[in-house]
C-alpha cells in the first residue's frame, strides 16, 4: 500500500507519536495505524460542555513530558510548529481535607520553590525532613531516573546501574534509599514525617501513577512526584492538548509519515519467526518493523494468531487497575475556596492523604463505589485564561477510585444496577460536587453545563483502556519495572523477530512522558557495531585540511 514502509506503528497514542516522530526525523520510512479517526489517544481537547469553554478530554499535565528524554530531542520541533506551554512559577499543587479529630479544614500547598513549601509544615523537623527527602533522590536520581530510561531486561543498560549503584553505595544512605523505594507511601510517609503535610500532598499523587498509598514503589514514586513538580511545575498546552497533537501531527506529516486514520489493525503478520508488516482493515501494510502500542491482551490474544504460549496465557491472566471518571464542568465563575489560596494552585486533591485515599482505593478494589472519594480538582484556568470566555472558568475532576463494574454503593445510597447508567453518572458527579461544596461553597451552583466520562466510556473510546484502566494496567510491583507488563514477554522488544511492544503496559508505565517510544526510537536508529566501526575509520581517514 502506498510505496515501502520501514516501521509500521499501531496506535497513535504519547509513544506511538514520539517514536514516529524520531524514526522520521532519523530518516525512517514511517507508516501509522490508528483506529480512531483522530490522532493522540488520551491525549484530546473540545468544547465538551458548551462554546467557549475548552476541556482537555482525558491527560492534561505534562511535567514527565517536558522532564523527558522524548521532549529533549523533539521539543524545539514542535515548538517551531506551535507547540506553547503554560506554567506557573509560584503554587503547584495543594491537598484539602477536613481534620479528621476536630473538623476543621487543613490546606498544604506545594510551591516551585522546595524550601517555601517545606517552611509551611508546623513541625521543624519535617521542614528539614522534607529538604533531606528530595536531596536523597538528588544523590540517586542517576539510578531512579536512569531505571525509567533503560531496558531493564538488557544486559548493557542493567551494567551501567549497577555502575551507578556501585559508585553511589560509597555515599552514606544509600541502602536506606534502596529499601525506602519499596515501601508503600503509606509506610514512607510515616517513617520520615511526624505531621500530615507530606502525606496530605503528595500520597494522592501516587494515583497518576496507577498506584495507591498502600502499594509498593510509592517510596519512590512519591518523593519523584514531588521532585518533577518542583522542577518542571505543572505545565499545560496552551489552547487545549489538542494543540499538542496538532504540533505532532505537523511534524510527522513534514517528515513524511503515513497516517492511516479510521483504519483497523486486524493482524500482525509473520512469516518465519519474523514480522512481515500488519493487515488493516484497509489493506496489507507491508513492514519488517511493527511498533505495538496496544494492551497486551489485545497484542497476544488477537493481533498475533499464532503468539507464543507463554506470553499468551500471561496475557489473560493480566491484571488491570481501578477504572477512572472524569467529569468536565463548565462554570459561570472560578471556583471560591475557603481557603482563597486555592483559587490559584493549578491542581488540587481533596483528600486527607494515605488514609481517605486509601480507604477508597479499598472501596473501589472491592467493587464499591466510595462514599468519599478523592477529587482531584483541575483548575486549568489558572494557568490558561483562554479555555473559558471572560469571568468564567472550566473544571477538570478526575476520580481515580472507582470500579469499572460496580457491584455496591459504600455509602448504600446509590443504585448500580445496570451498571454506569446515565441516572449513576449523574448521582454519583453530585457525590463529588457535594465533596466540592466542604471546601468551596457554590460550586454546585455555578455550573452551567457538564460531560461525564465513565469507566465504561473510557474503553469504548479507547481499546488499550482494558476495564476503564487508563494506566495501561495495574502498576503493582509484580506488573512494573522488570516484570511489566509479565516476566513471560517483559522488555519491548518480543520472541517475534521485529516486532516491539510499547506503551502504559510496557516500561516505564504509564503518564504522558512518552519513554517506551523514545527508548525503542532510540533502539531502532542506533549504530549498529558495524555501521560504527565504519565511521570511526571514515573519521581517520578524512582529508585534513593544510
Amino acid at each position: 500500500m502506498d510505496g515501502p514502509t520501514d516501521v509500521a506503528i499501531i496506535g497513535s497514542g504519547i509513544n506511538s507519536l514520539v517514536a514516529a516522530a524520531e524514526l522520521a526525523l532519523a530518516g525512517k520510512r514511517v507508516c501509522l495505524i490508528e483506529k480512531a479517526d483522530r490522532l493522540g489517544g488520551f491525549i484530546h481537547s473540545g468544547e465538551r460542555t458548551l462554546p467557549g469553554f475548552i476541556h482537555d478530554t482525558f491527560s492534561s499535565w505534562h511535567p514527565l513530558f517536558v522532564s523527558g528524554g522524548a521532549y529533549a530531542a523533539l521539543g524545539k520541533e514542535l515548538h517551531a510548529r506551535g507547540l506553547e506551554y503554560c506554567n506557573t512559577d509560584g503554587p503547584v499543587t495543594a491537598g484539602v481535607a477536613a481534620d479528621p479529630g476536630t473538623g476543621s479544614h487543613r490546606v498544604v500547598i506545594a510551591h516551585r520553590d522546595p524550601a517555601e513549601t517545606a517552611s509551611a509544615f508546623k513541625e521543624p523537623k519535617d521542614q528539614e525532613a522534607y529538604l533531606a527527602m528530595l536531596d536523597d533522590l538528588g544523590r540517586n536520581s542517576g539510578t531512579v531516573f536512569g531505571a525509567f530510561g533503560a531496558e531493564l531486561r538488557s544486559l548493557k543498560d542493567v551494567a551501567k546501574l549497577a555502575v551507578g549503584l556501585f559508585r553511589s553505595a560509597r555515599l552514606a544512605g544509600t541502602e536506606a534509599f534502596v529499601r525506602d523505594s519499596v515501601m508503600s507511601g503509606r509506610n514512607y510517609v510515616r517513617s520520615r514525617f511526624d505531621g500530615w503535610e507530606a502525606d496530605q500532598l503528595w500520597s494522592p499523587w501516587l494515583l497518576h501513577a496507577g498506584l495507591g498509598p498502600d502499594q509498593a514503589t510509592g517510596g519512590v514514586m512519591l518523593p519523584v512526584m514531588a521532585m518533577s513538580m518542583h522542577g518542571f511545575g505543572l505545565p499545560v498546552v496552551k489552547g487545549g492538548a489538542s494543540r499538542f497533537v496538532a504540533a505532532f501531527e505537523s511534524l510527522l506529516r513534514d517528515n513524511g509519515v503515513r497516517i492511516m486514520l479510521g483504519t483497523e489493525a486486524r493482524e500482525i503478520l509473520v512469516h518465519s519467526g519474523s514480522v512481515g508488516g500488519v493487515l488493516t482493515s484497509r489493506g496489507v501494510v507491508d513492514a519488517r518493523t511493527v511498533l505495538a502500542n496496544v494492551s497486551p491482551q489485545a497484542l497476544y490474544t488477537k493481533l498475533l494468531t499464532q503468539p507464543p504460549a507463554p506470553a499468551a496465557g500471561a496475557a489473560a491472566r493480566y491484571q488491570n487497575g481501578r477504572g477512572a471518571l472524569q467529569i468536565h464542568l463548565a462554570l459561570d465563575k472560578p471556583m471560591a475556596w475557603l481557603d482563597p489560596r486555592l483559587d490559584t494552585v493549578p491542581l488540587v486533591h481533596v483528600s486527607n492523604g494515605s488514609d481517605s485515599t486509601g480507604i477508597a482505593c479499598a472501596q473501589a478494589e472491592a467493587g464499591l463505589l466510595p462514599s468519599v472519594p478523592t477529587v482531584v480538582v483541575g483548575q486549568q484556568c489558572v494557568l490558561d485564561p483562554s479555555r473559558a470566555p471572560q469571568g468564567k472558568a472550566t473544571l477538570w475532576l478526575q476520580l481515580q477510585e472507582v470500579p469499572f463494574e460496580p457491584v455496591g454503593d459504600s455509602a448504600g445510597e446509590l443504585d448500580v444496577t445496570g451498571g454506569w447508567t446515565e441516572e449513576l453518572k449523574l448521582a454519583y458527579m453530585e457525590r463529588v460536587l457535594a465533596r466540592l461544596e466542604q471546601f468551596a461553597p457554590g460550586t454546585r451552583n455555578s455550573v452551567l453545563a457538564w460531560d461525564i466520562i465513565a469507566p465504561t466510556d473510557l474503553a469504548a473510546m479507547n481499546p488499550n483502556a482494558v476495564k476503564g484502566d487508563p494506566y495501561g494496567g495495574s502498576a503493582e510491583l509484580f506488573q512494573n519495572l522488570l516484570w511489566r507488563p509479565f516476566p513471560e514477554a517483559a522488555g519491548h522488544g518480543t520472541s517475534v523477530e521485529g516486532l516491539w511492544h510499547i506503551g502504559a503496559s510496557t516500561h516505564p508505565g504509564p503518564g504522558l512522558s512518552g519513554g517506551s517510544g523514545h527508548l525503542v526510537a532510540a533502539k531502532l536508529t542506533a549504530p549498529t557495531p558495524v555501521s560504527s566501526r565504519i565511521s570511526r575509520i571514515q573519521a581517520v581517514l578524512k582529508p585534513r585540511k593544510r
